[in-house]
């Protein structure tokens, strides 16, 4: 696996990445509605790009092909963290996560809003939930967790 900076010209195959890991994984825990306004099938794309160049953010291949991606701020707010279906629990996950997690300050607390599917995968490394929430897009309700990992409390 090989983990390198996001580049514009990864725009269309993460798009379509995250469509595909949302629809095919995160159905398990949410409904089609739901799923639709998550990760509808049209975006556009220049906002889709322009969003992961103003973060710190990340592809992982697996020979050549992109498995996976995340972003993360300076503020170490993690966005979002995205491996392909046939690539879970194979440790890209776990490999992305610590690459992006290295960009922030090691003062600095971690928060994510984690979905459902992926609270687990959060806990596992080290994370912990702050609090459930319900979110709204487009009128259409969702659970996700607010999950931080706290790295600030060791450092001092």
């Amino acid at each position: 696996m090989k983990i390198r900076n996001y580049q514009p010209s990864d725009a269309l195959v993460t798009m379509q990445l995250f469509y595909d890991t949302v629809h095919q994984i995160n159905c398990r825990d949410y409904n089609q509605e739901q799923l639709d306004v998550w990760a509808p099938k049209n975006r556009d794309v220049n906002q889709w790009n322009t969003s992961f160049l103003e973060h710190y953010s990340l592809i992982i291949e697996e020979e050549d092909q992109v498995i996976g991606f995340g972003d993360i701020d300076d503020t170490g707010y993690l966005d979002r963290f995205y491996i392909h279906a046939l690539f879970q629990g194979k440790g890209a996950g776990r490999c992305l996560l610590e690459a992006l997690e290295e960009y922030v300050a090691k003062d600095k607390d971690i928060v994510t809003h984690a979905s459902i599917t992926a609270k687990p995968f959060f806990i596992r490394m080290g994370y912990v939930v702050d609090h459930a929430q319900i979110v709204e897009k487009a009128g259409v309700q969702m659970r996700n967790y607010v999950m931080v990992k706290r790295r600030s409390a060791y450092e001092k």
